[in-house]
Formats: structure tokens, C-alpha cells, sequence
């Protein structure tokens, strides 16, 4: 059995800074939302932040890629910060006084990373830490990501191969990274899923001795390679970018109900981030930019509780320092926290074109949620009786939660609604 499942029980919980800031975060940002979630979140189980992508570019601006851009590169073939944007990186201290700030506010420290080499060490043919070996010795420099110039895939075969994913383990310990989230590897859109590379990133992490969250994206992966990423990864996405429309969220009941079976200690099929509150602030992506979620409240009830049921990691993507009070409770809903941390088996147990309904089970209760995916509103009371056949106990032994996301004693369901009850 794999070291990561004797202690990553429960599913993670953060912010990432991809749905605000895109490529562009700074540090100076990052530090706000850490000392916001030590205040407001950490009490309820968030703990993770999460630098996304190109932080280790001087030129990110945006969620536009630059392509060719110069990066930031050791002697040894690794990316670091980007001075400008992180600027207690300088002198060789990279991550490190990032991280030691976070977890000194009792949080983890995650950071996003591409598949692969970079190319510019491949240009440069710089060397590979540990090894006689340079870059050009371990590139296949005809796996390339189609959406960002940034890297070149590693051939496993190799020599050297694996000694360059153990640099990067051993520095990201040196900077303290408890999450990676490794990108253009789940589907790569051209080739399909890296296999090798998530083993290989797999082995050099569990070498190391170091407790790191292996995300894979993006997604969608494929469902006939499930039991490979359960066994090698922590995470992996289901979908490609998932925004604040109401399409993507209806997709994604029909995702959650193929891969419920993969929910597990350890691993977590993901349904992406949460966008919710102010998104896009230095974002063009998901049809937007600066704005409010576009998701109604109901809608954010039913992801919310989706999410929970499903056991999918939960990362707020929207800006943290100027969020409502109406979000912030909801990241704060104790039975959601209770189902999402240690709910057992998830499963869709009913589906019409109007409703469909999840149950799980704690070890004080029993769920049901019950979701209104049409655009009308549906009574209450109908839908009690409905699930009294389907779990067959009388519907006089199904309550609604006092702490639902849903609907202060109404007899109704919204459209794109839910209601939590248990039994």
C-alpha cells in the first residue's frame, strides 16, 4: 500500500489563486489570503494555499500566456520565483520564507507545476542535479503541451529521468510544498494522459518521506484509467476549466455519478474550483473578467453540497479579502464540513428529469440531498414522498437539516436548488 494513503483522509480543502489572479499573483496577495484564512477558514478545514501557474515567470500579467517567455531557472534545470512578483525569493531563498510564513499560521502550502522539463534548460542544455547528465539527455522534445510553450516531457526511459524529478521533490521540501498540482499530465489534449510521469512523480514523492498532495489536471480524465490514478495520485480532474455557469455545473452530476466509485482514503476524484464570490480580477478565462460569480445562490448551494456529498477537494478560487458574509457561511456550513470530511459512500440513488438525489453516511447520520436541476421551483412535500420509496422508511422519518443550504423551513426546492435532509 502507498504511504500517501496512511495519512491524506480527508479531502483538501483552500484557495488557489487561479480564478482571481490567472498567471499573475504576487506575493503580497498570497500572504493576504493566507492571513485570511488562518482568521475566518481554518477553523473549519481549509488549510491549503495554493500558488497557481507561471509564478516562476517575471512578465505574468494575466490569465494570457506569454509565450517563450524567459522564466526564472537555477543551474540545475528548475524553475524558482520570480523575484519581481515574490520578492523574499531573492538571494537564493526562493519559496522557503513563503511557505515557513504559511505554515506558521498553522496552514500548508501548495504550488502549481507543469509536466516536464523546461524548455529553455533544454535550449541551454543545463544540468540535471546528482548526475553527470544534462538536459537534453532526458527531453522528449516532441511532447509538448498545446496551451502553454513553457516545457518539453521527460522520457522516463532515461537515465537521469528520475533524478530529475527528485531534485524538484527535494527542493519543493527544502521551500515546504505539502500540495503540487501538476499540469498537462491528467489529459494532455495531444497524447492523452501521461501514465509514466504520474508513476514517476508518484515513486520520487514517496521516496522522499514528505507528505505531498499529488493533483494531477486538467481534466477530463478518462474513466478507463481510473484505477491507475487512484492507485498513483491524490487528485485528479474531471473536467477541463470549470466556471460559473449553470451548464458546466449541470455536466457535472453526470461526471460525479461514473466516478463515485473511485471516492476513497486518499483519493478524490476533483470537480474543480469553487467560483464563487469576485473572480477574474486578472482574468479573462470563463467567459469573463472582474465581475461577481455569475452562479445564483441556489446554484451555489447545489455545487456546494454536490461537492460535499462527492467528496471532491474544495478550493475557493474567488477573492478571499472582500468576500460576503452569505459566502462565507457557506464555507463555514458545519453539516457540509461533517458529510465532506467524513461522509462514506457517495452515490446518486435517484434521477429523473427534474430531480436528482445523492446519499452518504456519516457516523451520526444518514444524507440525502435532493437537487432540482429544472428551471421551475418543486414542492417540498412531493419530494419527501418520492424519497421515502426510494431509501423505504416512512417519509415521517425524513427531516430537513436545520442547517440545510436550503430553504429556512420553505415548502419548496428553487430551480437549480437543493435541499439536505437526513434519516
Amino acid at each position: 500500500m502507498y504511504k500517501f494513503r496512511t495519512w491524506a483522509k480527508t479531502p483538501p480543502k483552500g484557495w488557489n489563486s487561479w480564478d482571481s489572479y490567472g498567471a499573475s499573483v504576487t506575493e503580497k496577495e498570497v500572504r493576504q489570503h493566507a492571513e485570511y484564512m488562518e482568521k475566518y477558514l481554518k477553523d473549519y478545514g481549509w488549510e491549503f494555499v495554493v500558488v497557481d501557474i507561471q509564478w516562476y515567470e517575471p512578465t505574468a500579467d494575466s490569465s494570457i500566456y506569454h509565450a517563450y517567455a524567459d522564466l526564472e531557472m537555477d543551474e540545475f534545470s528548475r524553475l524558482r520565483p520570480a523575484a519581481n512578483r515574490f520578492p523574499s525569493s531573492e538571494e537564493d531563498r526562493c519559496f522557503k520564507p513563503l511557505g515557513d510564513y504559511i505554515h506558521s499560521l498553522g496552514l500548508k502550502f501548495g504550488i502549481h507545476i507543469m509536466r516536464g522539463i523546461p524548455r529553455q534548460a533544454v535550449h541551454k542544455n543545463t544540468a540535471i542535479k546528482g548526475t553527470d547528465l544534462r538536459a537534453r539527455d532526458i527531453v522528449q522534445p516532441n511532447s509538448i503541451c498545446p496551451w502553454n510553450t513553457d516545457m518539453y516531457g521527460v522520457d522516463t526511459t532515461k537515465p537521469g529521468a528520475k533524478e530529475y524529478y527528485q531534485s524538484l521533490i527535494e527542493l519543493y521540501t527544502e521551500w515546504g510544498v505539502d500540495f503540487i498540482k501538476v499540469d498537462d499530465i491528467a489529459d494532455s489534449k495531444l497524447y492523452g494522459a501521461h501514465l509514466a510521469e504520474i508513476a514517476l512523480l508518484r515513486e520520487v514523492i514517496d521516496e522522499s518521506g514528505r507528505e505531498i498532495v499529488l493533483s494531477l489536471s486538467p481534466g477530463p480524465a478518462s474513466l478507463e484509467h481510473g484505477a491507475y490514478l487512484e492507485k498513483h495520485a491524490n487528485m485528479w480532474r474531471l473536467t477541463d476549466d470549470y466556471w460559473d455557469n449553470w451548464a458546466q455545473l449541470r455536466d457535472m452530476f453526470d461526471r460525479c455519478q461514473k466516478w463515485a466509485s473511485f471516492v476513497g482514503e486518499g483519493t478524490w476524484p476533483d470537480c474543480d474550483m469553487l467560483p464563487m464570490g469576485h473572480l477574474g480580477i486578472r482574468s479573462v478565462d470563463g467567459g469573463g473578467s472582474d465581475r461577481l460569480t455569475r452562479f445564483t445562490k441556489d446554484e451555489q448551494e447545489t455545487m456546494m453540497t454536490l461537492w460535499s456529498l462527492f467528496r471532491s477537494p474544495l478550493f475557493f478560487g474567488g477573492e478571499l479579502t472582500d468576500l460576503d458574509e452569505w459566502t462565507l457561511h457557506l464555507l463555514q456550513n458545519e453539516r457540509l464540513i461533517e458529510i465532506h470530511s467524513n461522509g462514506r459512500n457517495p452515490e446518486e440513488v435517484y434521477r429523473d428529469s427534474e430531480f436528482i438525489v445523492w446519499k452518504t453516511e456519516t457516523d451520526s447520520n444518514r444524507w440525502l440531498a435532493v437537487f432540482n436541476v429544472s428551471d421551475e421551483k418543486a414542492e417540498s412535500e412531493r419530494i419527501s414522498e418520492k424519497l421515502a420509496n426510494i431509501v423505504s422508511i416512512s417519509k415521517h422519518d425524513i427531516t430537513v437539516s436545520k442547517d440545510t443550504p436550503a430553504k429556512d423551513g420553505s415548502n419548496t426546492i428553487p430551480a437549480h436548488g437543493v435541499v439536505l435532509f437526513n434519516y
